[in-house]
């Protein structure tokens, strides 16, 4: 943890909510293009009735470039809430399964976390490890299930010991501790890497108890305990891609580490990490093909985030990213800067090889993650916000592109982004795409986002006009959580604010450490 981090009462909760309309006993969206979330192509003008917090009704009222037929329309009585939305593009609430409430630096507001997340269309998080303490996130659990703040819904996964009296080593400890978490209320457990025996009691544990499981497989366990290991022990979902090439190894056991590395050293961490894959199995080996259908079979979640990782490809891109300068505040800026001590902050002296070893890495690692879809497998959304340059909200967007990247259809990248997600998290009845009977959880933007997925970014894109003016557009324009109608613009307006505010205190700007400029 960084030095900067402090005690955990001080991490501040966030306040009640002041933002939002509704919900409305009866909330009418006119003309609009609806993506729903399943993989089907776009269709509209539609009408979508929403009855409290749920949708009641989808309506087909037309169709493109012709006059809305009046008749079809569902009738507005005086006291219903209506808005007209002709040419916007509705998609279900987006979906983020590895979202920290401001787990990397704890002293960050909740409410800065929350705003850049709902101002971009995420309606639910799953925190994996509630850094900042299992009961501080229940609190934001439970407020945000009442909508007393502005909040995505959360699902609170507990680190593995977290909250324990002293290491926890035997199996009777383990389960003893899963069943601990679950009476406080955890609704799953996030692992990092355990012996084979607790990861099995663990996960054997939560899942008698209906929790579900996730895990990073750590370096430091790999070799005894791999993705496919573990998913035959049970586990429901995987983050990141560690244990996955190890899972492929035919010619050696242990990753070819040089003889000086010290996974202390985070530079020899993570620039040895992009030399992985390269050492597993051949894309659609025997091997390869073996690990896969069996991942699939097991309906194993895997939640790649690719854009945590993306620095070690293109550093300078995503030091200088476009949202940084209006959206960071200073102590997350710091943060991201070098340091030894500062877990995934690791530029001590990254350079062209380490860049290239990591764009063959992605190469190999998104070949894999693309075929795994495309074999059946769940692929969902995880943006591990708040390192490595990565920014609460816009990173979801980014790892929406870069599933596109990989080789998904747009409507494929949604559906990752929305239903699969839920399916992850157990939630897909409720949640995760647009149908009659499920919870209004929506995102309205007023360009294509099939066309172009950077219209989602709370910036929007960049676009010259037929005049030659440059200009922007889209960014989302409502997030609906719950049926409640949040101005997503405001909310990153908001962000902006505090951001401004902190900058002032401090006589703080956005610097790259050693430039001569």
């Amino acid at each position: 943890m960084h030095a900067a981090a402090s005690a955990l009462e001080e991490a501040p909760r966030a306040p009640d909510r002041q933002e939002g309309e509704g919900p409305f006993e009866r909330l009418i969206l006119r003309g609009v293009i609806l993506i729903d979330g399943t993989g089907a192509p776009a269709r509209g003008p539609v009408d979508i009735i929403i009855e409290g917090n749920r949708i009641r009704r989808i309506r087909s009222v037309g169709a493109p470039g012709v006059p809305i037929d009046s008749d079809r329309r569902p009738e507005a009585g005086p006291d219903d809430r209506v808005m007209e939305l002709d040419g916007h593009y509705v998609l279900p609430g987006f979906v983020d399964l590895h979202g920290h409430l401001g787990g990397s630096i704890r002293e960050t507001p909740a409410e800065y976390v929350l705003k850049l997340w709902m101002a971009h269309g995420i309606t639910t998080i799953s925190d994996p490890g509630s850094g900042n303490g299992l009961d501080w996130i229940l609190w934001h659990k439970a407020k945000s299930a009442a909508n007393e703040i502005t909040a995505p819904r959360i699902e609170a996964y507990s680190a593995f010991g977290q909250d324990h009296d002293g290491p926890i080593s035997t199996v009777q400890e383990a389960r003893a501790w899963v069943r601990g978490v679950a009476r406080r209320g955890a609704d799953g457990v996030k692992l990092f890497g355990l012996r084979p025996d607790l990861m099995r009691a663990t996960i054997e544990q939560a899942t008698e108890l209906g929790l579900k499981t996730t895990c990073h497989h750590a370096q430091l366990e790999v070799v005894r305990q791999n993705a496919l290991d573990s998913a035959r022990m049970g586990l429901t979902s995987m983050q990141h891609w560690y244990g996955l090439p190890e899972a492929m190894f035919t010619d050696r056991v242990s990753q070819d580490y040089p003889a000086a590395y010290d996974y202390n050293n985070e530079q020899d961490r993570f620039a040895e990490a992009g030399r992985l894959w390269k050492q597993a199995a051949a894309p659609h080996s025997d091997r390869w093909n073996a690990v896969m259908d069996e991942l699939v079979a097991l309906d194993f979640t895997i939640v790649p985030t690719f854009v945590a990782y993306e620095a070690t490809r293109d550093l300078s891109r995503m030091m200088r990213a476009e949202w940084h300068e209006r959206h960071v505040l200073p102590d997350l800026w710091r943060f991201f800067l070098p340091d030894r001590l500062a877990h995934a902050s690791y530029w001590f002296y990254w350079g062209t090889e380490e860049e290239v070893a990591w764009k063959e890495n992605y190469r190999l690692w998104m070949t894999f993650v693309n075929e795994f879809k495309n074999r059946g497998g769940r692929v969902a959304v995880g943006s591990d916000s708040g390192y490595s340059f990565n920014l609460y909200g816009f990173s979801h967007i980014r790892e929406m592109e870069l599933l596109r990247e990989a080789g998904f259809h747009p409507l494929e990248v949604i559906r990752s982004a929305t239903l699969m997600g839920a399916e992850g998290l157990g939630l897909a009845d409720e949640i995760g795409s647009i149908e009659p009977g499920k919870l209004a959880d929506l995102v309205i933007v007023d360009e294509n986002p099939l066309a172009n997925l950077k219209v989602l970014y709370g910036i929007g894109a960049l676009k010259l006009g037929d005049d030659n003016d440059v200009t922007r557009v889209g960014s989302v324009r409502y997030t609906v959580k719950d049926g409640i109608v949040f101005d997503a613009r405001q909310l990153l307006a908001d962000v902006r604010e505090m951001v401004q505010t902190a900058k002032e205190a401090e006589g703080f700007e956005i610097t790259i450490p050693g430039l001569p400029y």
